[in-house]
């Protein structure tokens, strides 16, 4: 009786807590509140979708929110473009933000696995190191770097993109703060006692803990390259060789007299279409790995 009588009187404060107007109306604001960020953040590729349907000469009128009958004319002078080889440029950068996204996950993976499960003298400086290295814009390093490359004959190829993403030390951070909330040190232990190898333990057992980490990372490291326009500008002069935002770049500054917006709309488009299919793909890592990677407290 006593059971029935509490569970009576739990459905009643649900029941009360449920019709509580002041709960309505703080769920209310919050819909609302997340409606217009959402509004927000979507308006902006629809009109940029939207506006690669139409001509250049419409898009000068000013915005129409109604798609138009100009998607595959832009759509075949953007690809047919001699001058800038939007092809060629996916290609490029499909091949540098693939490339930078497995190198620079699984390289920050192995050295904070290294800082995480070896203790040695210089552990903390090392670490403390990789963290000031952080806080270095990559323009106070560029004309070296411009210099280095310059010397070793690695102008005008992709190498100079690819390689520097060894060294990711925001990766790395990320990398180690999952290890110290989510990796136990046992296993490592039962892995050694096993005869384990550290490479063989490394990517047979850390990295399958590791997948929800290295995947949020995949995608911020995928997205970064793919946006980088300050080193592949420096870098890159032959036309086969150059990336997408170079392209974008080029075409936007163009003659007005023969600028096209309808082009460049259309462009933008195709520039940013490989990015939302990985988002789309791989969002439910995001939230994931952020939730187990975060610091415990």
């Amino acid at each position: 009786m006593p059971n029935e009588t509490k569970t009576a009187a739990t459905t009643t404060a649900k029941a009360s807590k449920i019709h509580d107007p002041m709960l309505t109306l703080q769920r209310a604001v919050a819909y609302i509140v997340l409606f217009v960020l959402c509004f927000i953040c979507l308006f902006f590729f629809y009109v940029l979708i939207v506006n690669a349907t139409h001509n250049n000469f419409t898009i000068q009128q000013g915005f129409d929110p109604l798609p138009r009958g100009s998607f595959g004319v832009n759509f075949f002078n953007t690809t047919h473009d001699a001058n800038v080889p939007i092809l060629t440029g996916l290609r490029n950068s499909l091949i540098v933000s693939a490339a930078c996204a497995a190198l620079s996950v699984y390289f920050s993976a192995l050295t904070a696995y290294a800082i995480y499960a070896y203790d040695f003298k210089l552990r903390k400086l090392a670490f403390t190191v990789i963290l000031l290295i952080m806080t270095m814009p990559t323009q106070v390093s560029a004309l070296g770097f411009l210099n280095l490359m310059d010397s070793m004959k690695l102008t005008n190829t992709l190498w100079p993109l690819i390689l520097p993403s060894i060294a990711a030390p925001t990766v790395f951070f990320f990398m180690k703060q999952y290890m110290d909330s989510s990796l136990p040190r046992d296993i490592i232990d039962a892995a050694r006692i096993d005869g384990s190898g550290e490479f063989h333990t490394f990517n047979t057992v850390i990295l399958p803990i590791l997948k929800p980490a290295m995947a949020v990372q995949a995608i911020f490291s995928f997205v970064g390259a793919w946006n980088n326009y300050f080193i592949p500008a420096l870098i890159i002069n032959d036309a086969k060789w150059k990336t997408v935002p170079i392209l974008v770049a080029q075409l936007r500054s163009a003659d007005f007299l023969k600028f096209d917006m309808g082009k460049v709309y259309m462009m933008i488009t195709i520039a940013i279409l490989p990015v939302m299919i990985v988002y789309l793909l791989l969002s439910k890592y995001i939230v994931r790995g952020v939730a187990l990677g975060s610091v415990k407290g």
